[in-house]
């Protein structure tokens, strides 16, 4: 991240209330940026937004839907933006199994408004589109998914993404390149951190389950995911941002951000290392009859280490020991935003 070339820059976060859109909130707001944000009103209770206080590191908090094309056009004039990170979306698979319709109206059709509105507007230079390593037609083979394999999905989130994807290359070579406005896709790991508490997340659930003082109940076991602190996308976003203003021709387009190959582990070592790590943490399995979720993903970020300023920080062992820290702190009522401002800083640090 280069401080100087945040300071005083008009940044638009869509989701901004979410978990990575808050992460992302404080990190730029931290480097001087001027900090806006659309989204919905925080969709979990308690939630980082106003766990860690985000409103007051902002320029400007409006809650709008991004289905609403008219609302959504409205509130991206207003902020006047240079630099767009869109992060709004519905992001887990089992809502999407809930609620197909809603997940392709919000991560498609959201997406398209806000590519239309950033098409008629003075000033914007760059758009990163935070998509997933989902977006990959998964044949649970070894080996990471490098940018140009099939998209696709089995899952309406998968599949809303992949088309999200479509729709960004759509824009991109039709009314955005033109315009002068730089849009690239990012498709990032499982993230865990602090201040994450959405449902059917296997970190999220652990943690829960150790406050209430109960076992976790842990329905895939032996499915492999590429984890990562959600610090290590947010930086690989960052520079994304920073190469597209400086080389639009060379960074528009999808990029990877994932852990080193070693952190692609089974939801067991993740259950066995707080297992040993948090006094009081237990886990079992037992399957749940639910919906079909892949066995096995991983990402390989070969072209983002090589054109980017860019790696892994941390490990995924010390994802984990800052993200029960964070929650630990939080839960002795310790200042999350101090918390938050901390990791920021010891992760740049590393």
């Amino acid at each position: 991240m280069t401080p100087q070339f945040w300071s005083g820059r008009r940044v638009l976060i869509t989701g901004h209330t979410g978990f990575k859109g808050g992460w992302l909130a404080l990190k730029l707001a931290r480097a001087g940026a001027r900090v806006s944000g659309i989204a919905l009103e925080p969709a979990t209770d308690p939630a980082l937004f106003e766990a860690a206080r985000i409103a007051e590191v902002l320029d400007s908090h409006t809650i709008c839907d991004i289905r609403d094309r008219a609302a959504l056009r409205d509130a991206v004039v207003a902020s006047a933006p240079e630099i767009v990170f869109h992060l709004a979306a519905q992001p887990l698979v089992r809502a999407s199994y809930d609620d197909p319709v809603g997940t392709f109206s919000t991560n498609v059709m959201g997406t398209v408004h806000l590519f239309d509105a950033l098409a008629a507007l003075q000033g914007v230079r760059a758009c990163v589109n935070v998509t997933t390593d989902k977006v990959y037609w998964n044949e649970e083979r070894a080996g990471g998914y490098v940018e140009t394999d099939r998209l696709g999905g089995r899952d309406p989130y998968a599949a809303s993404k992949a088309c999200a994807e479509l729709a960004t290359d759509a824009w991109r070579a039709s009314f955005l390149a033109s315009r002068g406005i730089a849009v690239a896709t990012a498709r990032a790991g499982n993230v865990i951190g602090g201040g994450d508490w959405a449902d059917n997340r296997i970190v999220p659930d652990a943690l829960r389950a150790w406050d209430r003082g109960e076992p976790l109940v842990v329905r895939a076991p032996r499915a492999v995911r590429p984890w990562q602190h959600v610090l290590e996308p947010l930086a690989g976003y960052v520079a994304l941002a920073e190469a597209l203003v400086g080389r639009p021709q060379d960074f528009a387009q999808g990029w990877n951000f994932g852990p080193a190959s070693q952190d692609a582990r089974p939801v067991a070592w993740i259950a066995d290392y707080l297992a040993q790590t948090v006094p009081g943490f237990a886990w079992h399995a037992q399957g749940d009859g639910g919906p079909h979720e892949a066995g096995l993903l991983e990402v390989d970020s070969a072209k983002a280490l090589a054109a980017l300023p860019w790696h892994p920080r941390w490990s995924l062992a010390e994802a984990l020991d800052h993200t029960v820290a964070w929650h630990r702190a939080w839960r002795e009522g310790e200042d999350a935003q101090a918390q938050c401002f901390a990791q920021i800083a010891s992760h740049e640090a590393a």
